[in-house]
């Protein structure tokens, strides 16, 4: 599962946000279904979605200050959840470490279920050099050959507004 290594910090940090656990897939009435490189998850309606090749993300404004997205990478190795333990290990270095280097604070660290499965959620307070800070929470889905990182952020003690974090944990899916 060595993967992190080579991705630049600033890259993850970019994908990476605060949100709230949950499970289940039921629909929100009035919410936007936002699909993405072989998953899909739902939005507050009225955020802006934007697509790449492996990413979605929901933005509530266009500076992007609060938000929600998806964003899959190939793993090395296939990934066997019964070794989350030593998963969840390294998850958690990797957290601490983008933390430090982002100039955040790394406040929680989480098994939680999302899509039926265990994964990792972790919730940071990120301090920029410039900026305004903010707050993340940053969950990582491990399914066969694919990571998929979960993200939230919006700005530091706003909790989760239009309660879009939980939304993300609770819709998301690798199903279509």
């Amino acid at each position: 599962m060595t993967r992190f290594g080579k991705r630049s910090p600033i890259v993850i940090l970019a994908f990476l946000a605060a949100s709230c656990g949950g499970s289940g897939h039921g629909h929100v009435s009035g919410a936007a279904i936002v699909r993405g490189a072989g998953f899909r998850f739902e939005a507050p309606a009225g955020w802006t979605i934007a697509h790449t090749a492996t990413a979605a993300v929901a933005r509530s404004d266009a500076a992007g200050t609060t938000l929600v997205s998806a964003t899959a990478f190939r793993l090395r190795r296939r990934y066997d959840p019964r070794r989350f333990g030593s998963a969840a290990k390294e998850l958690d270095r990797v957290a601490a470490d983008l933390a430090a280097q982002a100039h955040g604070t790394l406040t929680e660290s989480a098994t939680v279920n999302v899509d039926g499965a265990r994964i990792r959620a972790y919730r940071l307070t990120v301090h920029p050099t410039s900026g305004a800070a903010y707050d993340e929470r940053i969950g990582f889905v491990l399914r066969g050959t694919r990571e998929i990182q979960l993200l939230c952020r919006a700005p530091a003690g706003s909790s989760d507004p239009a309660g879009a974090c939980a939304l993300l944990y609770s819709s998301f899916t690798t199903r279509s």
